[in-house]
């Protein structure tokens, strides 16, 4: 005797509804990609997409976010993320201006750093608000006796990082609040130093906190 078929349930349905899913657009297919996949669990299903060299300007960055995951499903009415990281490096105003402008159009987030990405290690140990030259400046505070002394990009420093955690995002937090208060925009090249990479963090461990 054939068996009857069960009435369709919604409430099952939506039960079964998978995870949200945040995507990390990234410009670095070393540093970005080894510190993130830290955070991917069953709870926070992270992927991260680090880009080729042609799409690494910000403006081509944010606009080409979608086509980058073209692969795979988006759904952000279903809690869905697209995260693009990035740091100041020599993009103009107008084109910082422009990739926050079409972020926000899109509904997508954007995690900055000027001068670059290791400055979010770097408030790891030290509260940095000081005029940071470049990355090379950057890099030899962070490999300061105590820190991270022998670093390099290709390295995963994920867990010398991790017990400094949330004394680094109020750092940043506290960095932020006075580039505020002296009207700097934060996605330009006058916010030196600065980085919003902890916001990311905050709403990857609020993901793996459920």
């Amino acid at each position: 005797m054939a068996k009857m078929r069960k009435e369709y349930d919604p409430d099952r349905a939506r039960r079964r509804k998978r995870r949200p899913v945040i995507y990390i657009i990234c410009e670095g297919k070393e540093t970005e990609t080894n510190y993130f996949r830290h955070f991917r669990t069953r709870n926070c299903l992270v992927d991260v997409v680090p880009i080729s060299s042609k799409h690494t300007a910000a403006e081509h960055l944010v606009k080409h976010a979608r086509t980058l995951i073209s692969h795979a499903d988006y759904f952000p009415n279903d809690g869905d993320q697209i995260w693009c990281v990035f740091d100041c490096d020599e993009n103009s105003d107008a084109a910082l201006r422009n990739a926050s402008e079409y972020a926000k159009q899109k509904g997508y987030h954007i995690a900055y750093s000027n001068p670059c990405f290791e400055y979010w290690y770097l408030l790891h140990f030290t509260k940095q608000n000081g005029y940071l030259k470049d990355a090379d400046e950057v890099l030899h505070l962070l490999r300061n006796e105590g820190r991270l002394e022998k670093y390099a990009k290709n390295q995963d420093v994920f867990q010398e990082l991790l017990p400094c955690q949330p004394v680094a995002i109020q750092r940043a937090k506290e960095r932020l609040e006075q580039l505020y208060r002296d009207h700097v925009i934060i996605l330009s090249r006058s916010s030196n130093p600065v980085t919003t990479v902890h916001e990311l963090v905050e709403y990857l461990n609020s993901q793996n906190g459920k």
